[in-house]
């Protein structure tokens, strides 16, 4: 395929996510194209920033509402049918009520900007597609049948304290399940604050001690490993000089906010500097605080959606500059669930001829691993029998971390899933399987 039609194809490999794939890969066609981000026009990049930041606050919404408050409202051994969003909006309808909101403003800001909700057009090589209007514009900024980007900031300040409060009765168990330490991986700006779209890779380990700093998207094969296990279809990214064994990291909201030194958006900084406070400024390995970590995001995300809105800037017309085209591009991105990263070599016809993705969840696949054997560990273990409620104990540990598969989907009790627990010879102890329709 010519390499302009990346943006475009790379979509379709995630329905909840398309626009991180679609960033990312125009980051890395824009090299291609011969445009440095210096060199892309200031609204083109405000466009695509706005574009991001409503993908993430309608990413983090859907998760936090449709799939992770089940299990904090109703509890891990509750009914199947109860770990789920028509429960929530049975027994808690504001919440639900906002939940499908929010979600619904960063799905119509995606279409305003991408021309529709899911594989839009908006990036191409060196620039955008689709002018921003002034009355597109105006609709995001007032009450209409789509609440207002002011109303959005409020929710989101207000699920932030829902979840504190939620702590505050619960930290036993939300401190200690499913968590380890380990390092953690994000971009950061130059001056050290979280950065979704743009900046540096980051990453420290489980004392906070940097392991990795400063290092773009030009170098990353020089610092990142791919491991292969037999028995898993996601490969293993790690720190070269660290290793297959301890260079692994999380991403995500809990491992961008450890990363980072502050929010550049005042109400989520606050927050932050709360969430830091917990751990004494240490790095938090509370797998169960990702939640918090990702509500805070959504703060972040609707205050600097707000703060574009109202960029004067963000409505002019864009054009691509001239170009000097070259062999390959590399471009990083902090989707919803973590670091992205997207790598292309073209001929000298333009047409792709070596792709590399490093997505998020397989950042994660050693991490989502390590809380699995928690809970094996110190819920299944010693068990002569598997209950639904421990199996859906995995269920919770996996979906803190709301990876692009099945057990993330949360499908009223009809996902299909296995789990085998073997002893030491490997033989098979216990089995539970919950079927599919």
């Amino acid at each position: 395929h010519p390499y302009w039609e990346a943006p475009l194809l790379v979509q379709r490999l995630c329905g909840i996510c398309p626009v991180s794939h679609h960033l990312a890969a125009a980051k890395a066609i824009d090299q291609i194209y011969g445009v440095d981000p210096e060199d892309l026009h200031p609204t083109a990049t405000k466009i695509r920033r706005l574009l991001h930041f409503a993908q993430v606050f309608q990413s983090h919404a859907l998760h936090f509402f449709y799939l992770a408050s089940p299990d904090l409202l109703f509890g891990v051994d509750a009914p199947v049918e109860k770990r789920s969003v028509g429960a929530v909006a049975a027994e808690h309808s504001e919440l639900a009520r906002k939940g499908i909101q929010m979600r619904q403003f960063g799905q119509e800001l995606i279409k305003a900007l991408a021309g529709k909700k899911i594989h839009g057009i908006t990036a191409i090589p060196g620039g955008v597609h689709k002018t921003f209007y002034p009355h597109e514009r105006e609709y995001f900024l007032t009450e209409n049948d789509t609440p207002s980007v002011d109303t959005m900031i409020r929710w989101s300040k207000e699920v932030v304290d829902f979840i504190k409060d939620y702590h505050d009765e619960h930290f036993n168990w939300l401190d200690s399940f499913a968590s380890y330490p380990s390092g953690h991986l994000g971009l950061v700006g130059a001056d050290g604050a979280l950065e979704l779209y743009d900046g540096s890779m980051r990453a420290i380990d489980s004392q906070g001690r940097i392991n990795l700093n400063d290092v773009h998207s030009d170098n990353y094969l020089k610092y990142f490993g791919e491991g292969v296990e037999k028995w898993s279809y996601m490969k293993f990214p790690f720190l070269r000089h660290l290793g297959r064994q301890e260079g692994w990291s999380r991403v995500g909201p809990l491992a961008r906010l450890n990363v980072c030194d502050s929010i550049p958006t005042p109400r989520a900084n606050e927050e932050l500097k709360e969430f830091k406070a917990y751990t004494n400024g240490k790095p938090n390995n509370h797998t169960m605080h990702t939640h918090w970590a990702r509500l805070i995001e959504v703060l972040h995300c609707a205050e600097a959606i707000r703060e574009l809105l109202n960029d004067p800037e963000i409505l002019e017309h864009v054009e691509r500059p001239k170009v000097n085209r070259r062999p390959e591009g590399i471009g990083i991105i902090e989707a919803p669930r973590g670091t992205l990263i997207h790598h292309y070599k073209v001929d000298e016809k333009g047409s792709i001829t070596k792709c590399n993705l490093i997505v998020s969840t397989t950042h994660n696949n050693e991490p989502m691993n390590r809380a699995v054997q928690w809970v094996a560990q110190n819920v299944l273990e010693q068990q002569d029998e598997i209950t639904d409620g421990m199996l859906n104990q995995v269920e919770v540990a996996i979906r803190a971390y709301d990876p692009c598969l099945s057990c993330a989907t949360h499908a009223m009790g009809q996902m299909p899933l296995i789990l085998t627990v073997l002893d030491h010879n490997g033989d098979t102890v216990s089995e539970h399987v919950k079927d599919a329709l």
